[in-house]
């Protein structure tokens, strides 16, 4: 009988890239470069099952026309690089991985508020330019976040495992927005009725909510005139949630204190004079970034294609 056949979008964890290559036919990219938008298009055509990354840009103008391809098993728990209701009009099925990457988004989440808090990124800079000179009183003086308020948007996996490690690591006081009622965010927290009420009331702010859609500059330059002069805010989530010529103006005027980003609002281009500010802690995607992780991510997909080609309701279908 004949095997599927996937394409993989991008280089995976060598060993998922050898379970999918043990059940199913698969094409692996071995160079590792991201699919033109002609290439995604071409893939949907050749393949039974087209596994992209978040980089891969599938809008309707890629996922409409004539297709091959019976499912899109996305390498990420975001999905809000895919046209959904273009996949379903054109008969996909798409799934994600949640669960798998949850600590260590919330980790990556929780290092860049403890980076920009205490300086930290600022520091090895000045280590590595050979320019520290010595233990000063005054030196490179940060924030404790000890004992302050954290507030969340989007208490979903990742903001509860978020928010359980700034309040038991932390003593954070916790409040948090959610787009639905949250009857358990797992440590002592306030939902709060709006957005707005979390960027007032914090002294640290974390995203965790979803790309696209609604949230597409959910942080805008209103909003970010609502937080503290003295907060700093964290998105670990999509970047598109952030409108970064607006982060910028607030950044340059004090209207807040800094950010750590770990995602861009068009990646892989980071805003310049977001990387030229000093108040300002940026990582490359880092959020899943373990070994384990990226392992088990891909696990996921071939648990979630393998269902589908036996003609199972893969676990995590989104659409």
């Amino acid at each position: 009988m004949t095997k599927p056949r996937l394409i993989v979008t991008r280089r995976w964890p060598e060993e998922v890239e050898a379970a999918l290559s043990e059940r199913f036919d698969v094409v692996l990219n071995t160079e590792d470069v991201a699919f033109t938008p002609d290439q995604l298009k071409s893939a949907l055509a050749e393949c039974d099952g087209l596994l992209p990354t978040v980089t891969d840009k599938l809008g309707a103008d890629i996922l409409t026309g004539g297709h091959r391809a019976k499912i899109i098993g996305n390498y990420g728990v975001g999905f809000n690089h895919i046209d959904v209701e273009a996949a379903k009009a054109a008969g996909l099925v798409v799934t994600n991985t949640p669960d798998v990457l949850t600590d260590a988004t919330a980790d990556i989440a929780l290092t860049l508020l403890l980076n920009v808090a205490r300086r930290t990124y600022e520091g090895e800079q000045m280590l590595r330019a050979g320019e520290w000179t010595g233990w000063r009183p005054t030196q490179l003086m940060g924030v404790s976040p000890q004992g302050k308020t954290l507030g969340i948007i989007g208490m979903g996996r990742i903001g509860k495992a978020m928010a359980k490690r700034c309040f038991h690591a932390l003593d954070m006081k916790v409040v948090f927005y959610d787009a639905f009622p949250v009857a358990d965010a797992g440590v002592p927290a306030t939902q709060l009725a709006t957005v707005e009420e979390v960027l007032a009331a914090s002294d640290f702010v974390s995203l965790h909510c979803p790309g696209g859609g609604a949230n597409i500059h959910l942080i805008n330059a209103e909003r970010l005139k609502l937080m503290k002069p003295s907060a700093i805010l964290v998105n670990s989530a999509r970047g598109d949630i952030i409108d970064e010529a607006a982060l910028v103006e607030a950044l340059a005027a004090g209207t807040i204190a800094g950010a750590g980003l770990d995602v861009f609002e068009r990646e892989p281009k980071v805003t310049e004079a977001l990387a030229a500010m000093p108040n300002v802690c940026l990582l490359p995607h880092l959020g899943s970034a373990t070994r384990e992780t990226r392992v088990a991510m891909g696990m996921r997909v071939v648990e979630n294609v393998t269902a589908f080609f036996e003609g199972r309701e893969p676990r995590d279908r989104v659409a």
